[in-house]
């Protein structure tokens, strides 16, 4: 199977230590965008970013691409962090829509499907767990997070922590991230005047390695990016040329 030149879909998976999960996920994953349009099922291209696995992940992810061209594997030097990893994510895909999530089996990729047919009215849709399967402390602090952040973006998204997103190439285009942006994608996307909403998705336990976010790094800089995004959104240039 050749390498798509024109991919209808990009499929960016930030990793850092999920090696047991790799596999299984992949399979997965193929699936469920094979089963998004039989016609085109072979278009689609699948990019993991290695953000500094030690855990033997990285050995694991090439063999993945070795055995699917459709697969590619990016390994940074060292850990940078999720909007590193997903910036370059951007960056070297192709694909007309791209689509983000998490490589820990949490989501579902078969989510893929539902979060799909809204891309045809909004540029960008966004998973929402209603059913978290977390733990309480974490569970809380991204709700705290989310409530906060909402009220002064005023981007009323309730769940903007769930890495499963579709972006239209557009918005991709469009967004300049920092670090930590990451976590604000519908506030920036609306900051440029692109639409987006919220779609249900299924979320599970994780039964392999450890997350990688907890208070610290989760509620606090959060809060702290939160300042310089409330700044970009009174900065940000609209301008149109008259007809």
């Amino acid at each position: 199977m050749a390498v798509p030149s024109h991919p209808w879909a990009s499929v960016i998976i930030p990793i850092k230590d999920e090696r047991d999960n790799l596999v299984p996920f992949t399979e997965q994953l193929i699936k469920a965008l094979n089963s998004c349009d039989e016609s085109r099922s072979a278009l689609f291209e699948i990019l993991f970013i290695d953000d500094g696995s030690t855990d033997g992940s990285s050995d694991v992810l090439d063999r993945l691409a070795a055995d699917d061209p459709r697969v590619r594997a990016f390994h940074f030097d060292r850990n940078y962090g999720q909007s590193s990893a997903v910036d370059a994510g951007f960056k070297h895909s192709v694909g007309a829509l791209v689509i983000t999530i998490d490589g820990d089996l949490q989501n579902d990729p078969a989510d893929i499907s539902t979060l799909l047919p809204h891309v045809k009215t909004f540029d960008l849709v966004c998973g929402w767990r209603t059913n978290r399967h977390d733990s309480l402390v974490r569970t809380l602090s991204s709700r705290i997070a989310n409530t906060v952040r909402s009220a002064v973006t005023g981007d009323r998204v309730h769940d903007t922590g769930c890495s499963l997103k579709i972006f239209r190439r557009a918005v991709v285009d469009k967004l300049q991230l920092f670090n930590g942006m990451h976590r604000f994608f519908p506030a920036l996307a609306l900051m440029h005047g692109f639409t987006i909403t919220e779609v249900p998705v299924h979320h599970y336990p994780r039964t392999h390695g450890l997350s990688k976010y907890g208070v610290g790094n989760r509620l606090f800089k959060t809060l702290y990016d939160l300042i310089a995004v409330r700044w970009m959104q009174t900065r940000v240039l609209r301008y149109k040329f008259r007809d």
